[in-house]
């Protein structure tokens, strides 16, 4: 019978390698991720023995999400195979991205938020950051937008604020409920409400502290690879892991590339508020593309990829000696990309098409995407760098 790290083992600074997961954010183009790590699940579990109870948080010491990607983790962590969080997810997806005639309009977001708070407690049930039930660590990258700051959280006991400290009235982080945590992190602008928790108790003459948050792609981490490499070796965060690329391997799995390409014409003939729209999405292409060149360059890896013409792949390794191992897994929406890498054709309409984060009429075809992407792209050698 196999054998797998317990939570304390996944934590332990001492039990080497360490192997963290990195789920990016995208909406219901999830399904694409999920296709990817059923083969990251299928393989590792080959290398385990075709160990049927297997899971993606019995080999992973930390799983760190983003907006969807933490719907994802926090599953994942909780000991749920692919397919079992597949079946989850699809169900939501259909349920949450339902339109109502009542939400059209520029003042209200666009989705009830009550819907994901329901699929998200049906999922996640009253547990807290803290619950006994998560099996390995946890990031959930937030933000929090009455202050401005990013607020990545984690089920590590020595990470601050996670327990209560001297001052009674703050609530300490691992207090959270699990599905609040997870819902601040999806809560993304336009399509939803913010996401409040209570991080401050009443006292007398003193009301109760409130935070508001936004998804956690309204930060530099709607790929959350770096965040975790940070997470896990700054002294700040409690993980303390020792950096080296035989020691601390990320696999970072996206949600899809979206061709960032806009054209001179729909510049030249949109209007302001379309112009501001365009600009957010380009700067959230350029966080993601500095994010994957950050960790190419502190990095030994086997699937670097050409950031752009100019920079090409990251390298070589900054300082001489890579931090990390560090695979990188996603779906380029690109006609060419997608006939070379992955041999199927698909026309431009058909691609442009699945860029959209919310139309649930995309499900089976990023489900399909992503199996696809998953077995041409994830290969069993990659996993040796982690053996241990």
């Amino acid at each position: 019978m196999a054998s797998y790290r317990s939570f304390a083992q996944h934590l332990d600074p001492q039990r080497t390698p360490k192997r963290i997961l990195a789920l990016d954010g995208g909406g219901l183009r999830g399904v694409l991720t999920l296709g990817i790590l059923r083969q990251v699940e299928t393989l590792l579990r080959e290398r385990h023995g075709g160990d049927p109870d297997f899971r993606l948080s019995d080999y992973f010491d930390l799983i760190a999400g983003t907006s969807t990607g933490a719907i994802i983790g926090a599953a994942l962590s909780l000991g749920m195979s692919v397919d079992e969080v597949h079946d989850h997810y699809m169900a939501l997806g259909k349920l949450v991205f339902k339109r109502s005639l009542l939400r059209w309009g520029a003042l209200r977001a666009k989705y009830d938020a009550k819907a994901v708070r329901k699929a998200l407690i049906g999922v996640l049930g009253d547990r807290t950051l803290n619950s006994a039930d998560l099996r390995t660590g946890l990031l959930v990258m937030t933000k929090r937008l009455d202050t401005g700051s990013a607020w990545p959280l984690t089920n590590h006991p020595a990470a601050p604020y996670f327990k209560a400290g001297k001052q009674a009235t703050t609530i300490a982080n691992g207090e959270y409920p699990l599905w609040q945590v997870v819902r601040a992190s999806t809560a993304a602008p336009y399509f939803f409400d913010p996401e409040t928790i209570t991080i401050g108790r009443a006292t007398e003459g003193r009301k109760a502290v409130r935070g508001d948050f936004v998804d956690g792609g309204v930060s530099t981490a709607n790929n959350p690879a770096l965040q975790a490499l940070m997470t896990a070796t700054m002294a700040g965060y409690g993980f303390g892991w020792q950096a080296g690329a035989d020691r601390l391997l990320v696999v970072s799995v996206g949600t899809g590339k979206a061709d960032a390409e806009v054209g001179h014409a729909n510049i030249v003939e949109s209007r302001a508020a379309l112009h501001a729209v365009l600009s957010l999405k380009a700067l959230m292409a350029d966080c993601a593309d500095q994010v994957e060149a950050i960790m190419q360059w502190l990095s030994d890896s086997p699937t670097a990829r050409d950031i752009d013409r100019e920079m090409k792949k990251a390298a070589p390794p900054l300082g001489g000696q890579p931090l990390c191992s560090y695979l990188r897994y996603n779906v380029l929406l690109e006609k060419e990309w997608c006939a070379k890498e992955l041999g199927e054709k698909f026309s431009r309409a058909e691609l442009k098409s699945l860029e959209a984060m919310d139309q649930p009429k995309n499900i089976d075809a990023l489900d399909r995407l992503g199996r696809l992407a998953g077995s041409k792209l994830v290969k069993a050698r990659h996993f040796d760098v982690g053996q241990g």
